[in-house]
């Protein structure tokens, strides 16, 4: 064999190896990846070629399938409630990739999660029976929220502060799942959904921080007293009125000018919510404990899974002390979604304890069988001594009983609270954030219960911002519904 020939041989060679390399790599490699894609058609025909499973509220599913008269898609996604549970279902779309419960257990429902496969479906390849998701919502405190929520822009969240189980997960203006689940008209409804101002698919309770205003108070109050800058919520506290902020010649005013804010004890400043003692108090305290006290009760968490993913509350680094002041009654660049805010009222509610918060009870297969279940596996933490989560319910229930939230106070129950109106926007040119965060306790049943309630934007005239006038209403309803 000459020369010329054995090249030739050798070149063929490699490209037959080549070939069979790239077959290979196209065979177990990349066409897993495209098996995968999202824009692969084989993909929805499969999800879609039978009914999926449900999210359960109460027993009840408020999701369903119906079977669809024309494609190639037998089967698409139904909603009970749709705007109601929004926040917590999402929606599983033939076009789009699912949302919140439904993204989060895609598998399970749709019957690939192989903890759903017994031996016969393992050795056959059979598609197992859709699994489904057993929510912790009630659904008389999550229609609660939705009824007082109204037309207006916000968002609530209400917790069992013992269990973590979140009882009601809303936010407002809601969107209807159904209108997106079918592939032949999804298109213009997802265009008119995001074309919308007012933000329908954002969900605010758990995905939507903003400035907290004066609620973060109390994780102030929290640290000053951990920290022993003062034992007792009724000691006399270090805050000049009018207090200028250091480095600056501005005063941190107060809203109500004619309240006793001038060294106000903790109780007394949260009753009349004194910007001048918390923003002195933070600065007292130093940034990094203020810090510190709201990373405990979840601030600065970029993996708060519930078991969608929330987006962090956050409390920054790097001020100055003009800055730390202001952040010291939840403004500059504190922000915070109504998860984050009711959790803090949960762990003061519970003793010092704060209980990872979830929306999800039980996973069970197509038989009722449960594969996992979250009541048993979520966590607890210490945060707060019982003395000083004793002394902020004490103070808290002033705030109610004879301070800014009186619009909160319910008949047969302990209710403690903390309103807020925060300011944004240019020189705080636009309309304020109305916030109130609360917890109740039963007199009669025992039944306890956080809320956190936000109001974006309302029909209220700017000067009847409030979060007494527009987020404490809204709270009441929930914590009632929550009580019975």
């Amino acid at each position: 064999m000459n020369k010329t020939i054995r090249r030739a041989s050798v070149f063929a060679l490699l490209l037959v190896l080549a070939l069979l390399v790239r077959a290979t790599w196209v065979q177990f490699y990349d066409g897993k990846a495209l098996a995968d894609d999202n824009d692969n058609r084989r993909n929805a025909i499969k999800t879609y070629s039978q009914p999926l499973g449900n999210i359960i509220v109460a027993g009840n599913a408020v999701t369903g399938s119906a079977r669809t008269t024309k494609g190639d898609l037998a089967y698409k996604r139904t909603y009970t409630d749709g705007k109601l549970y929004a926040a917590v279902t999402g929606y599983a779309s033939q076009a789009y990739a699912p949302t919140q419960l439904e993204g989060v257990y895609k598998e399970l429902l749709n019957g690939t999660d192989n903890r759903l496969k017994n031996v016969m479906d393992a050795l056959t390849g059979k598609r197992s029976g859709p699994g489904n998701v057993l929510t912790t919502i009630d659904p008389d405190v999550q229609k609660a929220a939705y009824r007082a929520l109204g037309d207006k822009k916000g968002a609530a969240v209400a917790i069992d502060p013992k269990t973590g189980k979140l009882l009601a997960v809303v936010s407002t203006p809601s969107y209807d799942p159904s209108s997106l689940t079918d592939a032949n008209t999804a298109g213009s409804a997802w265009k008119q959904l995001n074309a919308n101002e007012d933000k329908p698919l954002t969900n605010r309770a758990l995905r939507q921080p903003l400035p907290p205003g004066s609620t973060f108070k109390l994780v102030v109050a929290a640290a000053a007293l951990e920290n022993g800058l003062y034992k007792n919520v009724a000691d006399p506290t270090d805050s000049p009125d009018p207090y200028i902020m250091p480095g600056t010649t501005r005063p941190l005013a107060n809203e109500n000018k004619s309240a006793p804010c001038k060294n106000a004890p903790i109780r007394t400043a949260l009753r009349y919510s004194c910007n001048n003692v918390f923003g002195h108090m933070a600065v007292q305290l130093g940034q990094d404990k203020v810090k510190a006290m709201a990373e405990k009760f979840g601030f600065n968490n970029d993996q708060q899974d519930v078991p969608v993913r929330a987006y962090a509350s956050v409390y920054p680094s790097g001020m100055d002390k003009a800055q730390t002041a202001l952040s010291g009654i939840g403004q500059f660049d504190v922000t915070a979604t109504p998860l984050q805010m009711a959790m803090v009222s949960a762990a003061i509610a519970n003793g010092g304890k704060l209980v990872s918060p979830h929306m999800v009870s039980q996973i069970t297969d197509s038989g009722g069988d449960v594969l996992q279940n979250y009541d048993d596996s979520t966590g607890s933490k210490e945060i707060l001594s019982s003395s000083t989560a004793e002394q902020l319910q004490s103070a808290m229930e002033t705030v109610v009983k004879d301070g800014t939230g009186t619009n909160a106070l319910i008949d047969g129950a302990t209710v403690g609270g903390k309103t807020g109106t925060a300011q944004h926007g240019e020189n705080n040119s636009k309309t304020p954030y109305a916030w109130f965060t609360s917890f109740a306790k039963s007199d009669s049943n025992g039944k306890e219960v956080a809320v956190a309630v936000m109001v974006e934007q309302s029909d209220a005239a700017r000067s009847e911002v409030s979060g007494n006038g527009l987020a404490a209403p809204v709270a009441k309803a929930m914590m009632q519904a929550a009580l019975k």
